[in-house]
């Protein structure tokens, strides 16, 4: 593809952002591109995954989502391999004797509204179509830097296996565990991760950026029994006081002195009326850590706060794990070969060899499962100017850092190949 039939692909997914499981479209276009290839085997959906999933939607959910693909176009033979939102695919191109190298980049969006005014996606007409929804942390420039990688290794004279995975559900933790499940990493000798952006300037690479918190998502439901505030409160059980326990201890878990660690009441629901004793409330919850040790630290407390908190109110408590990924660190040896490809890119005026990424991503399980079958894996940062932080409404890419990823992560697998460092 031309750089302008990359930049189009680019918007085309922006136009069509899609929540974890349901990347139906996305899913779709990206096939439809990848069949066009001539590719020694393409797996779509379940042929991806394994088969215990987090975070999934109902079945009408789903459903809708399904609708909406279609309707945008979508080809239904497609659509219809990705029933019960199995979505994602994998590319394999086999060339001859050599090592196999993996790529992974991610394709579902967020439940952001996207912007309408002073945000180029609107000016320029490519403003997200699903509304409510939109591309805030640039999944539709990995996913066509996966495509524009496919077809610079085509173009190349790279010895070996590439397998480039298209991830569903980073954003929720949920995609990398099934990737990991479903096989198809188990003979991978080296493994990038991608991401545009984290605060990096177009221009600047960033060769293996550390810095993982392990993460862990938990849901917490709370059942007391409901009273008239005003005529019965002592007949209440206060599911909300529970919660409130609850959150305002989960804040006090002490820090660690082996690295940092996080916690936080992201989401918090509960009671009817004003005038109604709480019969149930629940909260989403997530702890993380520098590391694996310290993310169950976290975790550990915080099950205990919870169970405490509901028990000091006389509420049943429970505690669902929704999602998880470990911690990891990039390879030095791989970043180091990423690193000098990047510095000869033109438009790269800046290498740094590692950075903290302090978050969290599902990469890790791919990273940590190649690494422990004895390979080495790496995640690379392409910065990208973007006006607003990720996650924003106005969060855009500058379409230039699109190039610079292609032909960083194309040239390193060709030096890779031959280095096997």
């Amino acid at each position: 593809m031309s750089i302008e039939d990359l930049r189009n692909l680019r918007r085309d997914l922006h136009r069509h952002p899609e929540p974890a499981w349901r990347e139906f479209y996305t899913t779709a276009r990206i096939v439809d591109e990848l069949e066009t290839r001539p590719l020694d085997a393409l797996y779509v959906g379940p042929e991806v995954l394994g088969e215990d999933r987090n975070a999934v939607p109902d079945d009408d959910e789903l459903d809708s989502w399904m609708a909406r693909a279609r309707e945008a176009g979508a080809r239904e033979d497609i659509v219809e391999r990705l029933a019960g939102g199995y979505t994602g695919a994998l590319a394999v191109l086999e060339r001859g004797e050599g090592p196999t190298v993996g790529l992974r980049v991610d394709i579902d969006g967020l439940p952001i509204l996207e912007a309408d005014d002073d945000h180029r996606p609107f000016e320029e007409g490519f403003r997200s179509e699903n509304e409510g929804f939109m591309h805030a942390c640039g999944h539709d420039a990995h996913a066509t830097i996966g495509i524009g990688v496919i077809d610079a290794i085509l173009d190349s004279d790279f010895q070996g296996t590439l397998k480039v995975v298209f991830q569903p559900a980073e954003e929720v933790i949920g995609g990398g565990e099934p990737v990991v499940a479903g096989g198809h990493l188990d003979d991978v000798d080296y493994l990038l991760a991608v991401h545009v952006g984290l605060d990096h300037p177009s221009g600047e690479v960033v060769a293996g950026i550390d810095g993982f918190l392990a993460v862990h998502h938990l849901s917490v439901a709370f059942t007391g029994e409901s009273s008239h505030a005003g005529a019965r409160p002592e007949q209440g059980r206060n599911a909300n006081l529970a919660l409130a326990t609850a959150v305002q201890n989960l804040h006090a878990i002490p820090r660690h002195a082996d690295g940092a660690t996080r916690v936080n009441a992201g989401v918090i629901e509960g009671g009817t009326a004003s005038n109604i004793v709480a019969e149930a409330s629940e909260m989403e919850v997530e702890v993380r850590g520098e590391t694996t040790d310290l993310m169950e630290y976290m975790g550990e407390h915080a099950e205990r706060i919870v169970r405490a908190a509901g028990e000091m109110h006389a509420c049943e408590v429970e505690i669902e794990s929704v999602a998880r990924a470990p911690s990891a660190v990039s390879d030095p040896e791989l970043a180091d070969v990423v690193g000098a490809v990047a510095s000869g890119v033109e438009g790269v005026e800046r290498v740094l060899p590692s950075d903290a990424l302090g978050g969290s991503e599902d990469a890790t399980y791919l990273m940590q499962h190649v690494q422990e079958r004895g390979g080495k894996a790496a995640y690379v940062g392409i910065g990208t100017d973007h006006p607003t932080g990720h996650h924003t409404p106005r969060f855009d890419v500058d379409e230039e850092s699109i190039r610079i990823g292609i032909e960083t992560l194309s040239g390193a697998i060709e030096r890779i190949a031959v280095e096997r460092p």
